[in-house]
């Protein structure tokens, strides 16, 4: 059988860090005097993201996009003490470990993510993370996965992208290997789950 490899999305994944990225917006609208709705800017970033909000609010407001971003990136880089790991994180992925499966992170978030898996000791767990900053286009675009695929010889069938949202569905799509994921979804690739204690469940039944 074909080595299993694992490449996880961070935010509402392996980390419950979503309020800390809503107060991060929170103070940074504060600071532009842009008016803050909690529970429509949540429901925009699950379904697109932080930076397509902040792309928006830029444009409408005649703003620099760039300096939002830094505003907001240092606002959440104070908050890394709220980011705790999701219910089942640390177990699912000794497990993966100790099963032999490669584990990689591709996430959104900046650099500052290095950081926050360093201080909840997760970082070794990992082959390689990529960040916002490491280059790639943003998901759905398959340059990160085939990326990796490439470098460490993966193998796209036994490949999973385990994320929270329909774009992390969509990356995975776009990239020829398997998704897990909260959500359901029309792509055969898929396999739901309702919390991550479930991954193991998935390769028992195989």
């Amino acid at each position: 059988m074909q080595k299993t490899a694992f490449i996880w999305d961070l935010d509402g994944t392996l980390l419950d860090s979503y309020e800390a990225i809503l107060l991060g917006i929170e103070e940074t609208f504060a600071q532009f005097a842009i008016p803050y709705n909690k529970e429509k800017v949540r429901e925009f970033i699950l379904k697109y993201s932080v930076q397509d909000l902040l792309v928006q609010v830029a444009e409408e407001r005649k703003l620099d996009v760039e300096v939002l971003n830094q505003v907001r990136a240092q606002s959440l880089a104070e908050k890394n003490a709220q980011v705790v790991l999701m219910s089942g994180a640390r177990e699912v992925l000794e497990w993966a470990d100790q099963a032999g499966i490669q584990q990689f992170v591709y996430t959104h978030k900046g650099d500052n993510a290095f950081t926050i898996l360093r201080d909840l000791g997760l970082e070794s767990y990992f082959t390689e993370i990529l960040t916002s900053q490491s280059g790639f286009a943003r998901k759905p675009s398959s340059e990160a996965a085939t990326y990796l695929i490439a470098k460490y010889q993966l193998d796209p069938d036994n490949t999973y992208y385990i994320g929270d949202r329909t774009l992390d569905v969509k990356f995975a799509q776009n990239s020829g290997i398997q998704s897990i994921n909260f959500l359901e979804s029309t792509y055969e690739g898929n396999h739901r789950i309702q919390a991550l204690a479930d991954i193991p469940l998935i390769f028992k039944a195989k």
